[in-house]
């Protein structure tokens, strides 16, 4: 098990995925809450059924899985919806995300957490990855084809930059190439790799 868990925070359109992504090509474990929060509703889960019991089978695609992309349009209408959502998912999330954390074999781990705020579930550092407001949603239009006012929706439901920078102990400003960003990776992973040593030692 990674002794030394590094928490991952950063709103949408902030590069997360792409910082994750060059820290996971070193060896690194990662544990990313968006992909537990697509294991935990596949078909047979209970919260699958939970889901599909109050949404009606309309938010199920042909092949039987949830159209999560109809289903986040329905809850960003809908505070009720989103929080009932939330209460069926919440727990299996963190469950399945300390799982993998415990059998992490590299020297740290690295927790993904897509929103909220601050160190959880036994952080031991916190790196936030940040970007302009404009810059977020011109990169969401461009991946899910969102028109601006979805997108500016969905920041809205997002803790705000000043909030989220305030607990980091790392920050990676990801408003350049991914070459710069694989620099500033490089620099954080000997950072982490010298911290969990100690963390251990």
């Amino acid at each position: 098990m990674s002794e030394f868990v590094v928490g991952l925070r950063g709103g949408i359109g902030t590069g997360k995925s792409t910082v994750s992504d060059i820290f996971g090509n070193k060896g690194v474990i990662i544990a990313d809450a968006d992909e537990a929060a697509r294991r935990v509703v596949e078909p047979g889960r209970p919260a699958f059924k939970a889901i599909v019991d109050f949404f009606g089978t309309e938010i199920l695609q042909k092949d039987g899985y949830l159209d999560r992309a109809k289903l986040r349009k329905i809850v960003f209408q809908d505070e009720t919806k989103r929080l009932f959502l939330e209460s069926k998912t919440r727990g299996p999330i963190v469950q399945d995300l300390l799982s993998e954390v415990s059998r992490a074999q590299s020297p740290y781990s690295i927790l993904v957490l897509s929103t909220g705020l601050g160190k959880v579930m036994g952080m031991n550092r916190l790196l936030v990855v940040d970007a302009p407001t404009d810059l977020q949603i011109e990169r969401v239009m461009a991946r899910d084809n969102n028109s601006k006012s979805q997108v500016e929706a969905i920041l809205e439901t997002q803790p705000p930059r000043n909030l989220r920078l305030k607990d980091a102990d790392d920050i990676i400003l990801n408003d350049g190439n991914v070459e710069q960003l694989a620099i500033e990776v490089e620099k954080l992973h000997q950072l982490y790799l010298k911290k969990a040593r100690e963390h251990v030692g």
